[in-house]
């Protein structure tokens, strides 16, 4: 058995599967996130942990006590601060925090580096603006820091007593020589960093420190191995096969991402285009990345006052696509590609007296399908082709909301057994992986397919001049501009 953790930003699943792939249990333990000030992302790190813990002593002891390594995942980006006594200086700074804006101009005018060797526009989402940030206004906190770490890689040190991060992960705090697989100090002296405060580096598939003797003892497991892991993406990607150039997924958690496997580091940061290491040896990807995706579904559910997402999806299917002229611009915690912005926010545009709650319900899945549009846009933009997209998160449970995203992409969305679990999944392969060995092709190979959908035409017409009413709706709700 191999036990795979995916510290995400709602909460924490511990997956365990068999020899052969199978999922043989999971557990979940929810977490919460703190906007103590307007932009702002935070989580106390200790909430992790108790999280992990959670969720982990709710999977059966039995199969506890048969796991014989343990694979982590987990969102990216965060910045965890940790002062000499390896405890959090502050709450962590989320993926999905935008202060730091004024930072990122600052870091991306004064360092071409960040583009060239980091592969990415210097955005408030990575890590590197956020201590830019903690350096201006809490100039106390960053004199003290010893070590900062990526989420799951807390976790990690808390398991282990190791302060280990894998590359997949640690790309994405655009402190990373992308293309060489390792730190670069100029990267990090332009943040007043070295790499005295990073973690060690590894590949996702190598061990990276061994469970202590007492957390071993209070999750009913011997000290087995921690692999290296990868960030939730990656993870996610390995889950599911997407482990050769040109494979393609397209995740729907509280983010939303279309990811591409590649053999090659292929950065595009013009159209805010993510480059980052993959999670296994010798691959790369790159990532269309929206700031809300099923948070958008959430969010609509507590606004209209049904129950949940499934309640959601049902009241947009009494709808049915493009059947009202309302748009939804689904930027909530602002957006990456292609606009990067973290001032835009989220609006409904076009109601009239004859809007329902089912109308709008029907936009929100529409206008977070256009934003994935658009970041594919980009993708095709930086010469990378995809005719399929295999989907994971919590979105792949609703086929409803697959037709609309299938149309106003003009892919085929490909529905893989399992495929939900994500992340986790993909962390229990390189799990087995680090300690079984084998190919990454072989046990990361793709779970059967349940379903697939294909761009349905006339769906898609019906879409079409909303989704260019989208587009034409950005400039016009931009902080920027005078409506």
């Amino acid at each position: 058995m191999f036990l795979g953790i995916d510290i995400g930003t709602s909460g924490v699943k511990a997956v365990v599967i068999d020899n052969a792939g199978s999922v043989a249990a999971q557990g979940v333990a929810a977490l919460t996130v703190q906007r103590p000030h307007p932009l702002w992302s935070e989580q106390d790190p200790e909430a992790w942990w108790a999280a992990t813990h959670a969720a982990i002593r709710s999977i059966p002891r039995d199969i506890r006590h048969s796991v014989r390594a343990i694979g982590l995942a987990g969102q990216m980006h965060g910045a965890t601060l940790l002062g000499a006594d390896d405890k959090p200086l502050r709450p962590a700074i989320l993926w999905n925090d935008g202060r730091s804006h004024a930072e990122c101009t600052a870091l991306d005018e004064a360092t071409p580096a960040f583009r060239e060797t980091g592969g990415n526009i210097v955005m408030p989402g990575f890590t590197a603006p956020k201590l830019a940030w903690v350096r201006e206004h809490e100039p106390e906190i960053f004199a003290a820091i010893k070590t900062v770490l990526l989420p799951k890689d807390y976790v990690r040190l808390k398991m282990t007593g190791e302060k280990i991060s894998d590359l997949s992960d640690s790309a994405g705090t655009l402190w990373l020589d992308v293309a060489g697989r390792c730190w670069s100090d100029e990267l990090l002296s332009a943040c007043g960093l070295s790499k005295s405060q990073m973690p060690a580096l590894v590949e996702g598939t190598e061990k990276a420190g061994l469970l202590r003797a007492d957390i071993a003892e209070l999750w009913d497991m011997d000290q087995v191995p921690v692999a290296g892991g990868g960030g939730d993406n990656a993870a996610g990607a390995a889950g599911i096969g997407v482990v050769a150039d040109g494979d393609a997924l397209m995740s729907l958690g509280t983010s939303g991402v279309i990811f591409v496997a590649n053999k090659e580091f292929r950065p595009n940061p013009a159209r805010a285009v993510h480059a980052f290491c993959h999670c296994l040896p010798d691959l790369w990807h790159q990532m269309a990345v929206h700031l809300s995706a099923a948070s958008c579904v959430d969010w609509a559910a507590r606004l209209i006052g049904v129950k949940g997402a499934a309640d959601l999806f049902a009241c947009a299917e009494q709808a049915g696509p493009a059947n009202g002229p309302e748009i939804f611009l689904p930027y909530l915690s602002g957006e990456r590609t292609p606009h990067n912005d973290a001032q835009i926010r989220a609006g409904f545009l076009q109601m009239d007296n004859d809007t329902t709650p089912e109308r709008l319900a029907q936009s929100v899945l529409e206008g977070v399908a256009f934003a994935l549009a658009d970041g594919l846009d980009a993708l095709r933009g930086a010469g990378t082709e995809v005719s399929s997209l295999s989907v994971i998160g919590g979105g792949a449970r609703s086929s409803y909301w697959g037709e609309t995203l299938a149309a106003a992409l003009n892919v085929e969305l490909v529905y893989l057994r399992g495929g939900e679990v994500g992340p986790a999944m993909g962390a229990a392969r390189l799990a087995q992986i680090a300690v079984d060995g084998g190919s990454p092709a072989q046990v990361c190979a793709a779970p059967p397919v349940s379903h697939r959908i294909a761009p349905d035409p006339d769906i898609a017409d019906r879409l079409a001049p909303k989704r260019e009413a989208f587009i034409q709706a950005y400039p016009r709700i931009t902080p920027r501009t005078t409506l």
